[in-house]
């Protein structure tokens, strides 16, 4: 049998390079995929308590920064942050939904801020949910659920188990499927295939029949508007979308005002205009 020219021999040879370096960057990618996805920040429960925050329900099992409005309260809201930073960095809700009558905690997960724990979405969504429900037995409805970006599939998920026990959501910057924004940023890696932790809020909804508040941001990078437009369409309950105008994943605090909220909020709470 004839032996190959040296050139198809080259050719082969580097095919086979390509092939064995993209097998090492998948096995990569696949063995600390969790860096891509999880950049928590820790700190203290010292650091975090102000006059106005309060460890929650203490500091000896923190599950978060609570605080109270001046009056009595009309509702909890529960806030679900981002994949980034910690409670703390959250402050900005306080004074915000305080002064719309709202008793607010900001969530924190498993692994981030003083907490310990894994992380993972089993474990953080297992913990979100023991939080809902602890929430609840305290403070009664209702009972609101507010999440900002990776925070939106963990307060569908946390919703979804507890649906009985909250009046409604809203969900800014959300996705319908993380494989979905993986493959938007990594078009190259079979991403469906390599995810431990899906996140997918489109199914953890599909029975959801309370209110939801949909908030993308026009100029979205990071999960682009479509895919939160995407979820809202195939929201099967009272559904309400709003396109934040000229923002992008991190500035839309600034684009929106009480007004907005105000609106947002009696939505999800399911109250008249």
């Amino acid at each position: 049998m004839p032996h190959p020219p040296a050139a198809l021999k080259k050719i082969m040879g580097t095919v086979l390079g390509i092939a064995v370096a993209y097998l090492f960057v998948l096995a990569a990618i696949f063995l600390w995929q969790d860096r891509l996805l999880y950049y928590p920040a820790r700190t203290t429960v010292q650091s975090l308590t102000t006059d106005r925050l309060e460890a929650w329900p203490s500091a000896l099992d923190f599950r978060g920064l609570l605080a109270e409005p001046a009056g009595v309260a009309r509702g909890t809201a529960i806030v679900f942050h981002g994949n980034a930073g910690h409670a703390g960095h959250r402050i900005y809700y306080v004074d915000l939904l305080t002064s719309l009558g709202l008793r607010v905690i900001l969530a924190e997960y498993p692994a981030y801020g003083p907490r310990a724990g894994m992380l993972g979405e089993a474990s953080i969504v297992a913990e979100s949910e023991e939080t809902l429900a602890l929430a609840h037995r305290q403070y009664g409805g209702p009972l609101l659920l507010i999440g900002e970006s990776f925070g939106t599939a963990v307060a569908a998920a946390a919703g979804a188990t507890h649906r009985n026990l909250i009046a409604g959501m809203v969900l800014v910057t959300p996705w319908d499927r993380l494989a979905h924004v993986a493959s938007h940023h990594y078009p190259w890696l079979p991403v469906r295939w390599m995810l431990r932790d899906d996140y997918d809020t489109l199914l953890r909804l599909a029975k959801f029949d309370r209110p939801i508040v949909v908030a993308v941001a026009e100029h979205d990078r990071v999960v682009p508007a479509r895919f939160g437009i995407a979820l809202h369409d195939k929201l099967g309950g009272p559904k309400q979308l709003l396109m934040i105008k000229a923002s992008g994943h991190n500035d839309w605090p600034d684009r929106i005002d009480a007004a907005w909220w105000r609106a947002a909020i009696a939505f999800a709470l399911g109250e008249r205009p």
